[in-house]
């Protein structure tokens, strides 16, 4: 089936702000992206003037979530492998790839270890033959180095990235706090913001001896950041991600005790959030996901110390980030960069572009249309959002995947 969308706003590789246009599909695939000519012989659809963007690649879920990620727009999931069995057997890959088919794709990604415990490599090569794209260490920062040396050469000979968790478990261990004045005026256990610099450097250390792609799933901190950008000028095979949460909460927000901020890594201080911000904008970070990681009253109606890490994101994900756009820190060509294509870059896959011969994955939006992130009526599985109550804007207002609506 061909089907030709006109009157549309197209945001295109390497253009910074949409340009009027119409795109041109056949079946699953794009065929043309400019200007196509209409015909009576294709179907046509109207945008009505709405931005038409490359569907968002959300790297690193913790849970698939279809109704979340029709809201928000989300074609495609890469799911960590931190799921009950963990995704440390090709069984498991295979049975979770077709998790919300035809109409989400999840990637699932192969746990690193056995059992994600640290100990031992799991069966890496035929999880890649069964499907997997990346591989990851799952919540956790693998402490041993030798082991880690060993599961980078893997990924380099089997030219998988790798998606590491990137805190040094002896310095945060009990910790749910950044060290800081909030911190101990709330009487919560903290740990220094160096756990994180510490795990990238061990890391990137690595990195230059295997020549391996590392992803570093969150960086949230200046320090931090400021070794990954010296690793990109050296040319070294890494890149970093970030959710919005760290890019717009301090850890200011904690102060009322509210467990929905009880996040992993924990919220920084301001100077760290605005040095993230600017890390967006020169383009260290390239990729900002929604880090989706519904949990129930039983792990978040609990005192903070005792409450599980983690956020319902995938709802929010698109809105919060055009705040990027609407304070002029990137246009929404740079955004789409960070949503869709560098994400569906690190996994490998022809999607996260407008481009001739990509997946039909696309998204149209209503980027002026407003609305309040309510708890009460998120699709998600459960709502544990920090943005309660906030009012935003940027809604999602069609979505295709492979060129069929969803």
């Amino acid at each position: 089936m061909t089907q030709l969308f006109t009157n549309a706003r197209l945001v295109l590789p390497d253009e910074g702000e949409p340009r009027s246009g119409t795109l041109l599909i056949e079946d699953d695939r794009i065929l043309e992206v400019g200007d196509s000519a209409a015909t009576e012989t294709k179907a046509q659809i109207d945008c009505k003037g709405r931005i038409l963007a490359p569907g968002i690649v959300d790297l690193g879920v913790f849970a698939i979530d279809k109704p979340a990620f029709h809201f928000g727009g989300i074609t495609r999931a890469a799911l960590m492998p931190d799921q009950a069995p963990v995704l440390d057997l090709p069984a498991m890959i295979k049975h979770n790839a077709v998790e919300g088919k035809p109409d989400l794709w999840s990637h699932p990604i192969a746990a690193a270890t056995k059992g994600l415990e640290g100990m031992q490599i799991a069966e890496i090569g035929l999880m890649k033959r069964s499907g997997a794209k990346a591989v990851a260490t799952g919540r956790e920062w693998i402490a041993n180095s030798s082991l880690m040396l060993k599961i980078l050469q893997y990924c380099k000979s089997l030219d998988l990235p790798l998606l590491v968790h990137s805190e040094d478990a002896s310095l945060t261990d009990g910790a749910v706090a950044t060290e800081s004045e909030t911190a101990t005026r709330l009487g919560l256990s903290s740990a220094t913001a160096a756990a994180e610099t510490i795990s990238i450097a061990r890391d990137i250390a690595l990195v230059r001896e295997t020549g391996a792609h590392v992803h570093f799933r969150q960086v949230t901190t200046a320090d931090g950041l400021d070794i990954i950008r010296a690793a990109k000028s050296e040319g070294l095979s890494v890149t970093c991600g970030i959710t919005p949460a760290h890019l717009l909460l301090s850890d200011i927000a904690i102060s009322d005790f509210r467990t929905f901020t009880r996040l992993s890594p924990p919220l920084r201080s301001e100077d760290n959030r605005l040095a993230c911000i600017a890390a967006v904008k020169d383009g260290t970070i390239d990729v900002i996901a929604s880090g989706h990681d519904p949990r129930g009253v039983e792990d978040k109606r609990l005192p903070y110390a005792e409450a599980a890490p983690g956020m319902a994101g995938a709802e929010t994900l698109l809105a919060l980030s055009l705040t990027l756009v609407r304070d002029g820190t990137i246009s929404i060509g740079r955004l789409f960069e960070l949503l869709s294509t560098n994400p569906a870059k690190i996994l490998g896959v022809d999607a996260g572009l407008l481009r001739s011969g990509y997946e039909a994955d696309f998204i149209l939006i209503d980027e002026d249309s407003p609305w309040q992130v309510d708890t009460r009526k998120m699709a998600a599985a459960a709502g544990n959002t920090p943005f309660d109550g906030l009012p935003v804007q940027g809604r999602v207002t069609a979505i295709y995947k492979g060129g069929r609506a969803c």
